[in-house]
């Protein structure tokens, strides 16, 4: 594993629970950096899996604690400005600074665009796109005041980058974290601030489980039918989410210093084909 140094350094990490945000937060810590844990901690009305709860959160917590840093759980629901404001308060009030911004939290499910309920349409814009510019709004205002840098990284997708049948919703807010993305490392690059975004390929976390059971593997087949296996040394088979922890924490360093408003593919090959 690659060494990085973020001592006295925190990290701000949304969707914490389980999942890729635990996987990041316990890297972070692994690296010196204290870290603040939000997550919604209650379901959604067109989710059809369980979304994070208080008590995995507190695990999150203790796994950063095992690390040997200190961490604050926090309930933020990304699509509300008032919760995310509030947060990042508190994140201040009790650490003094910000240095990190991973935007990980997210939903997924699936359902035709003309098909589509416009519930289910809002929900996932507005957790997967809105909450990424929520988070790095009053993170950012943190950065532009304090003046000395500050790193955000937020998590699109390979479907980022291509689209496939069945989730359009979902392909259209990942695009939409990419534009996102490259508008803010222009408008805070004088503040010396780098924001970039992952894109990964199917990851074996809680959600993806939860999808396959509410809508059977056959859902996944239809999105990759189109765009071919997401992994093209493991059969199709899904990645960890320590793989894409790994992204974040070289896109967190000082080692990507000049590297902003990109979307790194973290992929398995699958954009090669």
């Amino acid at each position: 594993m690659v060494e990085y140094d973020f001592s006295g350094q925190v990290a701000f990490v949304t969707g914490a629970a389980h999942g890729q945000g635990r996987s990041h937060a316990q890297h972070y810590a692994k690296h010196g950096a204290d870290v603040v844990l939000t997550d919604i901690n209650e379901n959604m009305d067109t989710v059809k899996y369980d979304l994070g709860t208080p008590e995995e959160l507190e695990e999150t917590a203790s796994i950063v604690e095992d690390e040997g840093q200190e961490a604050l759980t926090v309930q933020m629901d990304v699509r509300d400005e008032a919760e995310v404001e509030a947060a990042v308060d508190e994140a201040l009030d009790e650490f003094g600074h910000i240095d990190i911004l991973a935007n990980n939290a997210g939903i997924a499910h699936f359902g035709d665009l003309v098909e589509m309920d416009e519930a289910m349409w809002d929900e996932m814009l507005d957790t997967n796109l809105k909450g990424v510019w929520l988070c790095s709004k009053h993170v950012g205002k943190h950065f532009v005041e304090r003046g000395d840098g500050g790193k955000i990284v937020s998590t699109s997708s390979i479907y980022g980058k291509v689209a496939g049948p069945g989730s359009g919703h979902y392909i259209a807010a990942k695009h939409g974290v990419l534009g996102l993305t490259k508008t803010l490392a222009l408008e805070l690059a004088e503040y010396d601030v780098n924001v970039n975004a992952v894109c990964p390929t199917g990851v074996n976390t809680p959600m993806i489980d939860g999808v396959m059971e509410a809508y059977g593997e056959e859902a996944l087949e239809e999105a990759t039918e189109m765009t071919g296996p997401w992994n093209i040394f493991e059969d199709g088979g899904m990645i960890e989410a320590s793989d894409i922890s790994e992204a974040y924490m070289w896109l967190s360093s000082d080692a990507a210093r000049y590297v902003t408003g990109i979307g790194l593919p973290v992929d398995a090959g699958m954009l090669a084909k």
